[in-house]
């Protein structure tokens, strides 16, 4: 790995759970293995009042609950400490981004370096268009800089509310910054096994020739999580799955197991055949939505061996929400490649399992030589992507049982990176911030295959808003979610991967 170019990171939102939980994590164990130069500095930009000491404080305690590399020893954070400042603000005065910029100049004199700007808006999307508009009305962008130093500014989801909302984002952020200075966060492309799907399908010559219609019978692509809403209540109530897992998460690794092989590993030609991909999804018009997408909302149930409230009796949930906590869909790719075979989405909450995965099936033999030995039903060879909680990848395949019968019986060969490579993977954010400082855009949506995904989802949310609400709720915490769901799947005499 490069080493980062001499930088300030303005972090917008520095007081909240994000930047605590996630960034501060990342952006310490980046430091701690030696990426950061001497010269960098975070300035923490948001409402709460404190000065640097107090900031600091703050900052260190979160790392001893977050961090991977914790314990952290206070010696070694007060070296991380000096890079770190705090700026008391409000997102909508002009006068808060003076001072920023007075305090840029400052730092950026003291360090000796130019103006190389990192802004990360970790803060509820109300306040993306003040933030923009202020670092504008500041003169805080490259073009400001008279050719010397960069300023790029990452932003995380929810990239607007629908099409219409992320349309009117993107031309804000569009007519500030330019798009290669434009990192729109998504934290699943930051895990190792999302990123070694490219590695999995490109790099092995014994998948990729299989990887189409005619060996693959479908695929299957899960966010399943056994937690409820949590502190998220009321950003959660306003989105739902819909919006929160569907739009972006849900259609990047879509995205990423189907699209073709780039002509080159870089960001564009990666970027470019996403588009590609996501051009050839299928539209769904309202009898489609009707047909082949699934809502559900959860009641209550036990998880863990412990009783648990249903979505509407959770605090600062509306006890009439119809809000969906569970969707479901199946869509299909209408190209050369995977015309035919359904894709089958589904992310929900306060389900039995917590797991992550793209599970790839591959069709049955047209004809089984072990039929006439009274052999049937012998199970279809799969791949299972493992996203989270244990990265890694599984084949599923069939082999003769040991004794003097014949006998087919599945059996797994698993690649797991931990035991594999004895290591554990860095945090996602790691990743990504990495690559935001380096200038890599590999990971990151670009605004037409971002604004493609919310065409798709739009459709969904524009045919439901035209459909009875199912009565909610309709399906049991600790379930595999609402029996629609698998008669979704079943409907087409496949059934949906509920292994734990």
């Amino acid at each position: 790995m490069a080493d980062l170019k001499p930088s300030i990171m303005v972090i917008f939102g520095a007081s909240g759970d994000l930047a605590h939980i996630k960034i501060f994590p990342a952006l310490y164990s980046l430091w701690e293995e030696g990426f950061f130069p001497e010269s960098f500095a975070l300035v923490g930009f948001a409402r709460t009042k404190m000065n640097d000491e107090e900031f600091r404080k703050s900052i260190f305690s979160s790392l001893n609950s977050h961090c991977r590399k914790r314990p952290i020893q206070e010696e070694d954070f007060l070296k991380f400490s000096k890079h770190i400042y705090y700026l008391p603000s409000l997102y909508d005065k002009v006068e808060s981004y003076t001072e920023l910029g007075k305090f840029i100049t400052s730092k950026a004199n003291e360090y000796k370096i130019t103006k190389n700007i990192v802004y990360y808006l970790s803060t509820p999307p109300s306040v993306y268009n003040d933030a923009i508009e202020g670092i504008k009305n500041a003169d805080l962008v490259s073009e400001d800089f008279k050719g010397e130093g960069f300023s790029k500014i990452v932003i995380e989801k929810p990239f607007g509310y629908d099409y219409k909302s992320a349309k009117e984002l993107n031309e804000h952020l569009l007519s500030v910054f330019k798009e290669e200075d434009i990192y729109r966060i998504d934290h699943y492309l930051g895990k190792e096994t999302v990123q070694n799907i490219l590695a999995f399908r490109f790099s092995n010559a014994i998948f990729e020739p299989i990887w189409n219609n005619k060996y693959i019978d479908h695929v299957q692509i899960s966010a399943l999580e056994s937690i409820g809403v949590g502190l998220r209540a009321g950003y959660f109530d306003e989105s739902g799955t819909i919006r929160d897992m569907m739009q972006n998460h849900m259609i990047q690794l879509l995205s990423l197991v189907a699209i073709e092989p780039p002509a080159l590993f870089d960001a564009d030609d990666i970027r470019n055949e996403k588009v590609k991909l996501l051009k050839s999804v299928r539209p769904l018009s309202l009898n489609d939505v009707k047909k082949y997408t699934v809502r559900g909302q959860y009641d209550r149930g036990v998880i863990d061996g412990k009783q648990v409230v249903s979505y509407k009796e959770e605090e600062g949930i509306d006890a009439n929400s119809i809000t969906d906590t569970y969707a479901a869909m199946k869509l299909y790719v209408d190209n050369y490649r995977w015309a035919g075979v359904p894709f089958y989405l589904r992310a929900g909450k306060r389900l039995k399992t917590h797991k992550t995965e793209i599970a790839v099936y591959f069709k049955k033999l047209p004809y089984s030589l072990f039929a006439k030995a009274g052999i049937e039903n012998i199970k279809q060879n799969s791949i299972i992507i493992t996203i989270q909680p244990n990265e890694g990848i599984s084949i599923n395949i069939g082999a003769k049982k040991p004794g003097f019968v014949m006998d087919i019986e599945p059996v797994c060969m698993v690649f797991n990176y931990k035991s594999s490579f004895r290591l554990s993977p860095p945090d996602a954010y790691e990743r990504l911030i990495y690559d935001v400082i380096l200038g890599d855009q590999t990971l990151f949506a670009r605004y037409d295959d971002m604004l493609i995904a919310w065409q798709l989802i739009t459709s969904v949310m524009n045919g439901w808003s035209k459909m009875e609400p199912p009565v909610f709720p309709n399906y049991d915490a600790g379930s595999w979610g609402p029996k629609e769901a698998d008669e979704l799947i079943g409907a087409d005499g496949r059934e949906w991967n509920n292994a734990v």
